[in-house]
């Protein structure tokens, strides 16, 4: 199978400039917080290649990915470089119970009907004095995506992830002003595309065809707003961390530890970090 731009995860090379560099800025900023050593659980890792970076002497890296060509690209790229990859679902994590010294979550839990239950997954393979990670789209910054289907403000996010862990903390990243330009000048190409749907129709469709729709037309959207105009080319330190969270504040970045052992979700409990790659 080929290299698919959904929308669901990052593809480089097709990614605008921009969007991939905010994943890898999230990226940058779950390095800074992981601890120096223990097993780390990325899940949603995709195609492995952000993964990756956060291997390091006494910290291996698992990663966890739902689409199994996607979880095989990344074990092939970056098995050598000792990123360890299964195909997995996020709301049963095959890995045991207080296994892990970090979890990360970037850009998945936006994608669950009900995350409560990945959030239950995180806490529960989570070290007493571990560090569960979460980057997730800003809700009133977010480009439209059928892929999205449950998005966060700043103190929603807090008060779910408070209900399985005991200390809580949520922050943003921002783009620099060019960043911010460029961003809302897709959103106004984007809504003058969206408008042609004069009767919402896209809304009105079974969810399993708006998804199809939308991963057709995602690339030739993406090609379209390149030939008006590709625009700078961003990398992650176009992107910052700020405490100020507002509806332009693009990602919020929750950091949570000390998990709460009573609220521990019911996804498999082997006896180690799953086996196999």
């Amino acid at each position: 199978m080929g290299r698919e731009l959904t929308g669901e995860r990052p593809v480089e090379g097709a990614t605008p400039s921009g969007l991939l560099a905010l994943h890898l800025a999230g990226y940058r900023e779950v390095a800074r917080a992981l601890p120096p050593a223990g097993v780390v659980l990325d899940v949603g890792c995709g195609e492995g290649f952000a993964a990756a970076e956060l291997v390091a002497p006494g910290r291996p890296v698992v990663g966890l990915e739902l689409d199994p060509a996607a979880a095989r690209r990344a074990a092939q790229r970056f098995g050598a470089a000792g990123l360890r990859v299964l195909q997995a679902d996020g709301e049963r994590l095959p890995v045991g119970t207080a296994s892990c010294a970090a979890v990360v979550s970037s850009h998945v839990i936006e994608h669950f009907w009900r995350p409560e239950r990945h959030v239950a997954e995180l806490a529960r393979v989570l070290e007493p004095e571990g560090v569960a990670l979460v980057v997730t789209p800003n809700e009133p910054a977010d480009f439209e995506n059928p892929h999205h289907v449950h998005l966060f403000r700043a103190e929603p996010l807090r008060a779910l992830l408070d209900r399985f862990f005991q200390e809580v903390q949520v922050v943003g990243l921002q783009g620099s002003p060019a960043v911010a330009a460029d961003f809302a000048q897709r959103r106004r190409r984007a809504k003058a595309l969206l408008a042609l749907d004069v009767f919402d129709l896209r809304h009105r469709l079974p969810r399993g065809v708006y998804l199809g729709l939308y991963e057709r037309v995602l690339p030739l959207a993406y090609r379209l707003l390149a030939r008006s105009g590709q625009g700078p080319i961003f990398g992650p330190e176009d992107f910052s961390v700020t405490e100020r969270i507002d509806d332009d504040t693009l990602v919020l970045f929750a950091t949570a530890r000390r998990p709460r052992a009573a609220r521990y979700g019911s996804g498999p409990v082997p006896s180690a970090v799953a086996t196999g790659s």
